[in-house]
């Protein structure tokens, strides 16, 4: 197994793609334990910079992201990571955070009201 090189954090960017439509759905951070997590259940885990916790996509909304492969880039620093989303991937409703222009303009369909997922 290759060794992956985390940054001075413990931390990885791992990009997360739709297999199918090949749509960047997310960028999120997984550090050893996530990283793990995510190899043995074969469903993404994330390290929350914010929270400083393990979470698990999906776990409050349910729309979890089935791994279909992981790749790692050239210097070993970076992971693009193939799934299967059961649901959208953002948090504010849309199927992919990526969802906005540069200039702001929305370029998707809000697929779910997340006050209303996130409250449970």
């Amino acid at each position: 197994m290759l060794k992956l090189k985390f940054d001075k954090n413990g931390l990885i960017p791992a990009i997360i793609q739709d297999e199918k439509t090949k749509k960047i759905l997310m960028l999120a951070y997984m550090n050893n334990e996530s990283f793990k997590k995510t190899l043995k259940t074969k469903k993404t885990w994330f390290y929350s910079r914010s929270r400083k916790k393990l979470w698990m996509k999906g776990e409050k909304s349910g729309n979890i992201q089935k791994v279909s492969k992981i790749f790692v880039d050239c210097d070993l620093d970076t992971l693009l990571i193939l799934v299967e989303p059961r649901g959208p991937a953002c948090h504010e409703g849309y199927n992919s955070c990526f969802y906005r222009t540069e200039k702001c303009k929305i370029t998707e369909k809000r697929i779910f009201d997340p006050k209303k997922v996130y409250s449970r």
